[in-house]
């Protein structure tokens, strides 16, 4: 560690930093415009320089480019320093005077003007560079021989930080420098639109003055990466935290977007990582961990509206899933918790909420959903809070059974929400009059009018059903326990052991068990944990006394009795060819002893000595008298 003194300030810092880095750290503003934590320093716009006075002698240095020293003395902001940053500003005003970021340096340091003006003789630099002409003559997309340019108005000063980006970190090579002097310009090799670019915005990014547009590098516009959080509402980073409340809650890196895993270039996040916690060559691994209890709490997944065409989801515009408007209206979500239609500007003055879509359905899931209801008044009342919109609710029938929700429905109708009973027919966007132009309109038949209705809306939210995941069979089977037709799990019992399975050690909470709310869920889940709770605190379970067992000296090893046993409880022993019971797994439900050719497999208590004793017993008292007996044990030991 050395000493040193910035703007009077005593400081300590590492040998081999820069005075940058370091003013940064102490929370000394220096301006600049070429430096990026994902390039090396290169000192190319000069604005950061700084006053340096060391072992006696005063010199202006790049900040970002020279290293501390020991009883260095450094002034950033001195009078003579000031003016070369006013001098270097007004030269990239002369050059870049409609850029915004050197206009607003500028007027930090001082400059209100520019006294140079961009010559416009005929053989001035500007008429032999001819970059903003080119631009404005020429379109997008150039054909061939026509020089391909992407410098907007803003102006390009220069500082190659978008050519070092592209070639040095992201290993493409889309940009390069052209010419010399006065004539010095970035442009793509030979100035047509470039195969090698793969749209990945890195140039326009980094960019300090805008200069880049991207279009004229390459005809395509970057391909946006969908946030599945936002439900596609807004996009993300190849590198991104999958939601708020993830565990563990760090950065995860998407390998199908990122630029390291398609061109072996930029790394830009492993370089910044100061704990060096991000390692491209990471593989997936499967780990395999021993436990004695498993909760199954995999939730549940959106019905695919788009699967009922005529409600015109995926097709109209303005047609939103609950889980879309759900993030429109979480003020962490993609418009700040405003509700907007798809071009993010307008404010909706009529909303339809349409339920039981997906649900309550023959053709799509017969049950009801459950959460639908109170979610559609939940938006409903959102709408009316944030906005002056015109709230419809289409029901089927309103199922408001909890305690609170009946109150909170007749809250809603006070408010002024409108609530038409009846199914929606369709949702369109076809015209009829000339109050219906540009709306969506809904086609209802009003149960309670008795007649068909026509309403016209800005946006409509279709209350999609909730269903099991399409693997959810393939877990259970895993597992040892089975699903539903609907695909949901099954319980021990739906009433008094609604958290436990048929086998032991696994449970179901939440959604995946049926559809049901949050608070239900968050009782199931806890109910679940406290039966394991009390199983580890105990120590010893309990196991069924009636429990099949294989005579290992009789099995011929065919294998039947571990195919058919629905709770995986025999195990195959590959060395003496036998089967075997596990104890503690088996339920003694009797399968396997009826499934048994060689009848080698017996359930505790059930064996045919026992069968044949109490079928004994029972005969010696309806025989009468020990004589009877005889003839009744040899009758039935025919029998059996």
């Amino acid at each position: 560690m050395i000493n040193l003194v910035i703007n009077g300030k005593e400081l300590r810092a590492e040998r081999g930093r820069t005075i940058l880095e370091v003013a940064r750290e102490a929370g000394i503003h220096i301006p600049t415009l070429c430096n990026h934590e994902s390039l090396p320093p290169y000192a190319a716009c000069r604005f950061c320089i700084v006053e340096v006075t060391y072992k006696g002698a005063t010199r202006y240095r790049a900040s970002c480019i020279y290293p501390v020293d020991e009883g260095m003395e450094v002034k950033t902001h001195s009078e003579r320093v000031l003016k070369i940053r006013r001098i270097l500003a007004e030269l990239m005003l002369a050059r870049c005077p409609e850029s915004d970021v050197i206009r607003d340096i500028a007027y930090d340091v001082g400059v209100g003007s520019c006294r140079f003006e961009r010559p416009r003789g005929e053989n001035s630099p500007c008429r032999i560079c001819g970059a903003c002409k080119i631009r404005e003559e020429m379109r997008l997309a150039p054909p061939d021989g026509m020089p391909s340019t992407f410098v907007s108005k803003g102006g390009c000063i220069l500082c190659g930080m978008c050519v070092r980006l592209c070639d040095d970190v992201m290993k493409i090579g889309a940009l390069a420098f052209e010419g010399r002097g006065e004539r010095r310009r970035v442009t793509t090799p030979f100035r047509t639109p470039s195969e090698f670019c793969i749209s990945c915005g890195a140039c326009s990014s980094i960019c300090p003055t805008g200069a880049i547009e991207l279009l004229r590098i390459r005809a395509q516009h970057p391909t946006p990466i969908p946030s599945e959080f936002d439900q596609g509402l807004a996009n993300r980073k190849p590198i991104y935290t999958p939601f708020p409340q993830a565990v563990p809650r760090v950065p995860v890196i998407d390998k199908e977007t990122c630029v390291n895993f398609k061109t072996g270039g930029c790394k830009v996040c492993e370089y910044s990582c100061q704990t060096q916690a991000i390692d491209h060559t990471m593989q997936d691994t499967f780990e395999e961990i021993e436990v004695g209890n498993i909760i199954i709490a995999t939730g549940w997944k959106l019905f695919d509206c788009s699967r009922i065409s005529h409600y015109g989801y995926g097709r109209l515009a303005n047609v939103f899933t609950n889980m879309e408007f759900e993030r429109l209206c979480n003020a962490a979500g993609p418009t700040n918790g405003k509700i907007l239609l798809r071009d993010g500007k307008t404010e909706p003055k009529t909303v339809a909420i349409v339920h039981c879509v997906g649900s309550r359905d023959a053709t799509t899931n017969p049950y009801c959903s459950a959460v639908c209801c109170m979610a559609a008044l939940k938006f409903g009342h959102l709408v009316l809070e944030k906005t002056n919109a015109e709230v419809y609710s289409f029901y089927i029938d309103m199922r408001t059974n909890q305690k609170g929700y009946e109150e909170f429905y007749e809250r809603l109708q006070e408010e002024g929400m409108q609530f038409v009973r009846g199914k929606v027919a369709e949702v369109t966007n076809l015209a009829r009059t000339p109050q219906e132009e540009g709306k969506l309109i809904v086609l209802v038949d009003d149960t309670l009018l008795g007649k068909q209705r026509r309403i016209p809306v800005d946006m409509v939210v279709l209350m999609g059903a909730l269903q099991p995941h399409a693997d959810a069979k393939e877990l259970g089977l895993k597992c040892g326990i089975s699903c539903s037709a609907a695909g949901w799990y099954t319980e021990r019992h739906p009433k008094l052991d609604p958290v436990a399975t048929m086998t032991d050690g696994v449970f179901v909470a939440g959604v995946c068990q049926g559809a049901k709310d949050i608070p239900a869920s968050v009782a199931q889940g806890a109910a679940a944990a406290a039966r394991i709770q009390g199983m580890i605190t105990k120590g010893e379970v309990m196991i069924e006394p009636i429990v099949a067992s294989i005579n290992e000296e009789a099995c011929s090893g065919c294998r039947i009795c571990n195919n058919v046993c629905p709770y995986n409880a025999i195990e195959f022993d590959q060395e003496k060819e036998v089967s075997r019971v596990i104890t503690a797994l088996c339920k003694g439900c009797g399968t396997c002893v009826a499934a048994c050719p060689g009848g080698v497999i017996t359930g505790a208590h059930f064996s045919n000595a026992q069968i044949v004793a109490e079928i004994e017993g029972i005969l010696w008292d309806a025989a009468g008298g020990n004589g009877s007996a005889k003839a009744a044990k040899g009758e039935t030991a025919g029998v059996a």
